[in-house]
């Protein structure tokens, strides 16, 4: 399954940004989603899960971000409001899906969209 991100972009301090995650099949098929990012010198960071049991943020995000599936498109988002400077990285989106009985999963990457918060 190949993940492809689009959404990112420049924008100002405070602004906003919504970054979409396509997948080439049905993302039912996944039973976690993710969106990670990684700033230049930095390793890469979880941002964001949604898995059956709900959504998770790191920190920095919570109250800022939403992450959201959409079934009937086959896409993963993030919505990124009230954007600081330090939110510029490379975001990435991942995906698991489970390849066997045993619950052995498989995770997909996206190559990644580059988002710059200027001051």
């Amino acid at each position: 399954v190949q993940l492809v991100e689009s959404g990112g972009g420049l924008v100002q301090s405070g602004g906003s940004l919504t970054l979409s995650c396509a997948a080439s099949g049905s993302i039912t098929n996944f039973n976690a989603m993710f969106w990670y990012r990684q700033a230049p010198g930095k390793e890469r960071e979880l941002v964001a899960s949604l898995t059956a049991g709900g959504a998770n943020y790191v920190d920095s995000a919570k109250g800022r971000f939403t992450i959201s599936r959409d079934n009937a498109k086959n896409t993963l988002n993030l919505r990124m409001l009230s954007l600081k400077p330090e939110d510029t990285a490379v975001y990435y989106c991942a995906a698991d899906f489970v390849v066997n009985v045993e619950g052995a999963t498989i995770r997909s990457w996206g190559q990644g969209t580059q988002v710059t918060v200027s001051q």
